[in-house]
């Protein structure tokens, strides 16, 4: 026969077991598509009564705001979310906003320190809308090119494909045998597609693939010209500017040696204005007589 002492022990052992609050979930890290219906699992295995406290949180950059609380659904969700079978929480049309952490919460009534409490990671996709795409329209052939894909609302966030006549491009041109002539890189975080020296074979139509979990969109075809350059054209155009220039030069410098652009007076070594003077004279000007002219030699 057990002793008293140890039948005690045993019967307080058994009362924490009935009146402790044990929570299960079925799924801690849910993942839902935006606009759908998501539960978050929150299961009560027993309690110390029928009708325990329940409360549900989000989580989020360190802020806690109340979800379920006195028997309400609170803040963002109302409208949007219910509660289903007793303590699980149903988001009926999840929006981007919801992705975060839940805490949900249940405690005996009557008793506070009876509380257990699970966690739940919820994960909204948000598919990616048209990528916006810049493809040169033209290139000459060797020269560098830079094709750019971008789009800021998938989530997660999207990663980029690059199509070239209807065909996938692998993310480096020397990795398919297909593409050895070519010489380009493809990021597929950034959605930039370079080319080291574009080659006539890379002209064509292009397009841009923006795809997560959720979803995929891409944007408009646009073509890539790669043309020819005319490096003997380019140098005789230079060559035939150079040559008139330098004939101008020659006219310009044959004519200022002729005389053509002197002033006559310049030639003549007079001016208009004042005829010259006779060297060795001196004039006096009255007002009677104008100039009266005398000689150097001249004694009065």
């Amino acid at each position: 026969m057990a002793a008293p002492g140890v039948l005690l022990l045993l019967l307080l052992g058994c009362s924490v077991a009935v009146l402790a609050v044990q929570l299960s979930t079925n799924n801690a890290n849910p993942v839902v598509d935006e606009f759908k219906s998501v539960e978050l699992s929150c299961k009560i295995h027993s309690t110390i009564t029928n009708e325990p406290r329940i409360e549900w949180k989000k989580i989020w950059n360190a802020d806690t705001s109340y979800v379920y609380f006195n028997n309400t659904i609170q803040g963002d969700l109302k409208g949007r979310a219910r509660i289903q079978a007793k303590s699980s929480l149903v988001i009926l049309n999840a929006s981007r906003t919801d992705t975060g952490k839940y805490r949900c919460e249940v405690a005996a009534i009557g008793d506070d320190k009876k509380i257990d409490e699970l966690y739940i990671t919820l994960t909204v996709q948000v598919k990616p809308v048209t990528p916006k795409c810049t493809v040169p329209k033209s290139v000459p052939v060797g020269k560098s090119a830079v094709l750019h894909c971008h789009e800021s609302e998938g989530y997660p966030r999207s990663t980029y494909s690059w199509h070239h006549n209807g065909e996938s491009l692998p993310a480096d041109s020397k990795a398919d045998p297909k593409f050895v002539n070519s010489s380009f890189l493809l990021d597929r975080t950034t959605g930039t597609l370079t080319f080291s020296a574009v080659n006539k074979g890379d002209m064509g139509r292009y397009y841009c693939l923006a795809s997560n979990d959720a979803g995929s969109a891409m944007c408009g075809e646009q073509v890539l010209e790669v043309y020819d350059l005319n490096i003997g054209g380019i140098v005789g155009g230079i060559l035939v500017v150079v040559l008139v220039l330098s004939l101008i030069t020659a006219g310009i410098c044959c004519a200022y040696r002729k005389g053509y652009f002197a002033s006559r007076s310049r030639s003549t070594g007079q001016s208009y204005k004042n005829p010259a003077k006779p060297e060795g004279v001196n004039y006096l000007r009255t007002n009677d007589e104008g100039d009266f002219r005398h000689k150097s030699s001249f004694v009065i």
